[in-house]
């Protein structure tokens, strides 16, 4: 039972549940999309336009394998294909703006540690960040700043924007300054 008996309001298992609940479901449709899978690809582009669903549609012949990766690392996706591979964390908000300085310096860790990682191994971070109710493509991507990388990765690192930071030194992500998922899926499949 989600509801108290005494207060009717929602325990904190029960937000914390559906928040994870909320998520993973981004992850999944996020997945289905570099996976190419025509069913989530037809469903999101239902409100794109025509160039933005033309550009989607390019995945179905050069799909990713996507695995979601298990606990809370930093990563939530990875992305292989025979040209190119990435590390990808999804973040979804109703607001266009995400400081990573909330939820008691949290994401701050996870950013850093994810650069750590993909620096260390060469290879691309991607952070994907859904804007929950917009219509159109409503995908941005970004990166982090890291060093190393090769061929088409660094390429598309260098096309990619990175994540701000704040005065304090923490990273934000501002939805109107990443690139479109459609554009990002354009690049990939030339």
């Amino acid at each position: 039972m989600l509801l108290s008996n005494s207060s009717q309001t929602l325990k904190p298992f029960a937000v914390f549940y559906l928040f994870c609940m909320s998520a993973s479901q981004y992850e999944r449709e996020l997945k289905g999309i570099l996976g190419g899978d025509k069913k989530i690809i037809t469903k999101i582009t239902k409100s794109c336009s025509a160039l933005e669903t033309d550009n989607y549609s390019k995945i179905y012949d050069k799909p990713f394998a996507v695995v979601r990766a298990a606990g809370s690392l930093g990563v939530d996706l990875v992305a292989v294909r025979g040209d190119i591979s990435f590390l990808t964390e999804v973040k979804t908000s109703i607001e266009d703006t995400l400081h990573f300085s909330s939820v008691s310096g949290k994401l701050q860790k996870q950013a850093e540690h994810m650069q750590n990682i993909c620096e260390k191994t060469k290879t691309l971070p991607i952070y994907a960040f859904r804007l929950k109710g917009q219509r159109g493509d409503s995908w941005r991507f970004f990166t982090l700043d890291v060093n190393g990388l090769d061929g088409r990765a660094n390429i598309l690192y260098n096309r990619l924007p990175k994540l701000d930071k704040s005065k304090t030194g923490n990273f934000v992500m501002r939805w109107k300054d990443g690139m479109p998922l459609s554009d990002f899926i354009l690049y990939l499949c030339k």
